[in-house]
C-alpha cells in the first residue's frame, strides 16, 4: 500500500487566558499524532479517543489505498500559544504525555495563584471603591456573569475584585511563582509514563517562539547615503531543533522561552535571566548549558557581558502570528514519501474585536490608546504570510511542470551519452562516480551560455551556505555577522582564483571553480538526493516496499550525512578560530573543507546507491539511474527558479485554521457561543475553575473536529468515505472525550450533560 505523510506546521497565536482552550486543541493534535504513529507501527491505541483516530486512518487506507502518517514537525508560537507550542513540541520529541499538563493548567491558571502575595489586597476593604467602576467597565462580560449559576457568579465576582483591588501601577502577577510552575509542569511530564517519540527516525522537529527584546539590539544597515545607519531590532525568535535524538533543548531553556514569550505587559514583570537563575537555585536545579544557550539566543547581550540584564516581554507584542520562521524551516525537511504539507494555525478568537460607538462615531480616548499599544498589533491580519505561502506554492507548481516537461528529453540525453550498453552493466561505486562526472560535464556543455547564470547563482549559494555554517559555529547568526563572513570567504577565494570570474560563459567552469564546488557545494548533493527520493516515491504504485526499501535507506543514510554537515551549531569548539579571522580566511576554509569531507562522502554515497540499485527490477533501476545521472540537467533548469528551495517537499502548501468558528458540528456561534475565556479582554478564564474547564473541554472537542476534517482532506478528490462516516467518527470522538474527561471536570457537570444531548 502506498504511504503518504500529512505534515503539520503549527502556528499558535497568543490569547492570554485562552491558553487553556489552546491547550485542549494542542492536546488533541498530540492525540491524533500519537494514534497515527501507533497505527503506522502496528501498536494498539493508547486510549479510547486514540482508537477513534486509529480506525479513521484504517478506514481512509481501505477506501483510498493510501496509508496516511500524521506528524507535526514544525511548531511556532507566541505568548500563550508559545507556551502550548513548547509543551507540545517537548511531548512530540520525547514521547512524554501531555495529560499531566492539563491538571496544572486547571489549577494554576487562576487569579488567586497568579497574583503575587505582596501585590494582593492588604484587607477585604482595600480599594472597595474600585469594584463598581471595574464592573461597569466590564460591560458585556459583566452582563454574562450575572446570568451564571450562583456559585460560579460569586467566584468570578470575588476573583475579579481581588484583581482590581491588588497592587496598581506595578504588575500584579508573580513572576518567580509562574516560572516555578512551568518547571513543575515539565517535572510532571517527566514523571508520567512515556511512550515513543512521535516522529519517524531522522525526522527533525523545529520549534520557534517569539519574544520581544524591550531594549533591543543594535543592527547596522547599509544605505547609499549615509553609508551605514544603526537601528534597534526588538523582535526575537528563540528556536530549538530536535534533529532526531529526542531532545529539543534543556528544560531551563524551554522554560526561558515559555516565560519570556508569555510576559504579558502590565500583568507580569518583564522576564530576565536572573529570574530563572533564582528559581533554579531555589529548586536546587542545575543548568550546565546556560552560557552556550545565552550566547546563541542573546549574542549581542552576551558579547557585552550583559545577558543577565536583557529585558524580555511578551512575544505577541510585535509578532502574534509567527508564520515566517515556520516558512523558513521548510527548506530543511527530508521527505521519505509523498508529503501533504499543511500550515495549521490556531486562532482562539477570530473576527473583528473593535467596535465603534453607535452611529459611526469615533473611539474614545482610552479605547484608542489601549487599542494602539496592545490590541491592534495582535489583530494584524496574516495576509502577507498567506501570500508568501501562495507564492512559494506557485513556484513549486512551475517547477513540477518544468521537471515533467523536460524529463523525457533529459532521459534521452543521458541514454545517448552512455550508449546502449549503459543499462546492461551492473552499477558499481566506481562506475557511478565516473558516470556522474561525465553527465555533469555534458549538462554544462548542453546548457550553453545559460550555464553562466546557473554557475554564478550556484557559487553565490555555496558561499552563503558556508557563511551560515561559520556563523552557527560561533553562535552569532545575525545578518551583519553573516555578511562579514561572506565578505571574508569572497576575499579568500578571489586570492585562490575561484571567484565569479572563473565561471566560463562557454560552458563549464575553471579548474579552480570546479575544485571549490567539489569541496564545498553541500546544497548540490542534498538537492540531488532529495530529487532521487522524490522519484522513488513515484515508483511506490508499481513496486513493493520490500523492493524499494533498500534504496530508500541508502538515500536517507547518505542524506543524513550531508544534512549533518550543513549545520555548524554542533561545532562550538571551532568558534575561537573563526572569531580570530582578520584578512586571511584560508586556514579556516581549509579546516571547513576537512570537516565537510564531501569527496569522501560522495564515494560512500555512490557505494550505497550502487548496491541498492542492483537489487531493483530492471525498469526501476533504469528510472533511478536516469534520475541520478540526469540531475545536473534538472538542476540547471530549476535552481534559478527556486534557488534550491523546496526540492525535498515540492508539493504546494495548503493552509488550515482551527478556531471556534470552524468547528460547528456540536454548537454553532463560534467563540461567543462556547468560550468563557474571551470575557474581560480575554482574561476571563483566570477568574473561574469552571471557566477553565469549559474552555479546555471545548478546545479538545474543536480540536478533534478539525483534525478529523484535516485528515480526511488528504484523500484524493476522487475518493470519498461512506456517507455519514465522517460525522460518525466525529460523534464517536466527541463522546470518547466526554467519557475521558467527565471525572476530572467536576465543575461543569451540567455542560457535559448538555453536550451529550447535543451530540446525540
Amino acid at each position: 500500500m502506498r504511504e503518504k505523510e500529512l505534515r503539520l506546521a503549527l502556528v499558535c497565536y497568543g490569547g492570554i487566558s485562552l491558553a487553556v482552550y489552546m491547550h485542549g486543541i494542542t492536546k488533541e493534535i498530540w492525540r491524533i499524532v500519537r494514534a497515527s504513529r501507533a497505527s503506522h507501527e502496528g501498536d494498539p491505541p493508547a486510549s479510547a479517543v486514540d482508537a477513534v483516530y486509529h480506525e479513521l486512518l484504517d478506514e481512509m487506507a481501505e477506501r483510498g489505498g493510501i496509508r496516511v502518517r500524521i506528524l507535526a514537525d514544525i511548531i511556532a508560537g507566541a505568548s500563550a500559544g508559545g507556551i502550548n507550542g513548547i509543551f507540545l513540541g517537548h511531548a512530540m520529541s520525547t514521547g512524554q504525555s501531555l495529560d499531566p499538563l492539563t491538571d496544572l493548567w486547571l489549577e494554576a491558571a487562576d487569579i488567586e495563584s497568579l497574583i503575587a502575595p505582596e501585590a494582593a489586597p492588604t484587607s477585604r476593604f482595600s480599594k472597595m471603591w474600585a469594584l463598581p467602576i471595574a464592573w461597569m467597565a466590564a460591560g458585556r462580560s459583566g452582563e454574562k456573569v450575572e446570568a451564571l449559576d450562583d456559585d460560579t457568579r460569586e467566584e468570578v465576582r470575588a476573583k475579579l475584585g481581588h484583581l482590581v483591588r491588588s497592587r496598581w501601577f506595578e504588575p500584579p502577577f508573580a513572576a518567580d511563582a509562574f516560572t516555578g510552575r512551568l518547571l513543575e509542569a515539565f517535572d510532571r511530564m517527566a514523571e508520567a509514563p512515556a511512550g515513543k517519540r512521535l516522529l519517524p527516525p531522522g525526522q527533525p522537529l523545529d520549534l520557534f517562539v517569539t519574544v520581544t527584546d524591550f531594549t533591543g539590539q543594535p543592527q547596522r544597515l547599509r544605505l547609499h547615503s549615509p553609508g551605514e545607519v544603526v537601528e534597534t531590532e526588538h523582535r526575537m525568535v528563540v528556536d530549538f531543533t530536535d534533529s532526531g535524538d529526542g531532545k529539543l533543548g534543556a528544560i531551563p531553556e524551554l522554560v526561558f522561552a515559555a516565560r519570556a514569550t508569555s510576559s504579558f505587559p502590565g500583568a507580569f514583570p518583564p522576564f530576565t535571566v536572573g529570574e530563572l537563575d533564582r528559581v533554579l537555585t531555589a529548586r536546587d536545579q542545575s543548568w550546565p548549558e546556560r552560557d552556550d544557550f545565552l550566547r546563541r539566543v542573546l549574542p549581542r547581550h552576551h558579547a557585552a557581558g550583559a545577558a543577565d540584564k536583557a529585558v524580555l516581554i511578551d512575544g505577541s507584542v510585535l509578532v502574534n502570528a509567527p508564520f515566517r520562521p515556520a516558512i523558513d524551516a521548510l527548506g530543511r525537511r527530508p521527505a521519505r514519501r509523498q508529503v501533504d504539507r499543511r500550515f495549521v494555525y490556531i486562532d482562539p478568537f477570530p473576527g473583528m474585536h473593535f467596535r465603534l460607538p453607535g452611529g459611526g462615531g469615533h473611539p474614545g480616548f482610552f479605547q484608542t490608546i489601549i487599542g494602539a499599544i496592545s490590541e491592534l498589533p495582535r489583530q494584524q491580519p496574516i495576509r502577507d504570510n498567506l501570500e508568501a505561502i501562495a507564492a512559494r506554492s506557485a513556484r513549486i507548481d512551475r517547477m513540477q511542470a518544468i521537471l515533467a516537461a523536460i524529463r523525457g528529453e533529459v532521459e534521452q540525453e543521458v541514454e545517448q551519452l552512455f550508449g546502449g550498453t549503459f543499462f546492461l552493466d551492473r552499477p558499481t561505486a566506481t562506475r557511478l562516480a565516473s558516470w556522474r562526472v561525465r553527465a555533469q560535464a555534458a549538462a554544462a556543455a548542453k546548457a550553453g551560455f545559460s550555464y553562466a547564470a546557473y554557475g554564478h547563482l550556484k557559487l553565490a549559494n555555496v558561499i552563503d551556505g558556508m557563511a551560515v555554517i561559520l556563523a552557527q559555529a560561533i553562535g552569532d547568526e545575525v545578518p551583519q555577522r553573516r555578511h562579514r563572513l561572506r565578505a571574508m570567504i569572497e576575499r579568500t577565494i578571489a586570492v585562490r582564483s575561484v571567484g565569479a570570474d572563473a565561471i566560463s560563459f562557454t560552458g563549464g567552469s575553471s579548474n579552480g571553480a570546479r575544485a571549490f564546488l567539489r569541496a564545498f557545494d553541500l546544497g548540490y548533493r542534498i538537492r540531488r538526493l532529495r530529487l532521487l527520493a522524490r522519484r522513488l516515491t513515484e515508483l511506490e504504485a508499481e513496486h513493493s516496499e520490500a523492493q524499494l526499501a533498500p534504496v530508500r535507506d541508502a538515500i536517507y543514510e547518505s542524506l543524513a550525512e550531508f544534512l549533518q554537515r550543513q549545520s555548524g551549531s554542533a561545532q562550538a569548539e571551532w568558534a575561537d578560530d573563526i572569531r580570530a579571522i582578520r584578512d586571511d580566511g584560508g586556514p579556516v576554509l581549509d579546516q571547513l573543507q576537512a570537516r565537510l569531507d564531501l569527496i569522501r562522502l560522495d564515494g560512500e554515497t555512490d557505494a550505497r546507491l550502487a548496491a541498492a540499485f542492483s537489487g531493483l527490477p530492471r525498469a526501476a533501476r533504469r528510472t533511478m539511474l536516469l534520475t541520478y545521472l540526469g540531475f545536473p540537467y534538472f538542476d540547471v533548469a530549476t535552481l534559478p527558479l527556486l534557488q534550491g528551495e523546496g526540492l525535498d517537499e515540492f508539493d504546494p502548501i495548503k493552509v488550515d485554521r482551527i478556531s471556534p468558528d470552524d468547528a460547528p458540528a456540536i454548537r454553532a456561534g463560534g467563540a461567543e457561543a462556547t468560550l468563557k475565556g474571551i470575557q474581560f479582554l480575554t482574561f476571563g478564564a483566570f477568574f473561574s475553575r469552571s471557566y477553565r474547564e469549559n474552555d479546555y473541554l471545548w478546545g479538545r472537542l474543536h480540536g478533534a473536529e478539525r483534525m478529523i476534517d484535516i485528515a480526511v482532506s488528504t484523500l484524493p478528490s476522487t475518493i470519498r468515505l461512506k456517507p455519514g462516516a465522517v460525522a460518525a467518527f466525529k460523534r464517536r470522538a466527541f463522546l470518547a472525550i466526554l467519557d475521558e474527561e467527565e471525572e476530572r471536570l467536576t465543575a461543569i457537570a451540567p455542560l457535559i450533560a448538555s453536550l451529550r444531548r447535543e451530540i446525540g
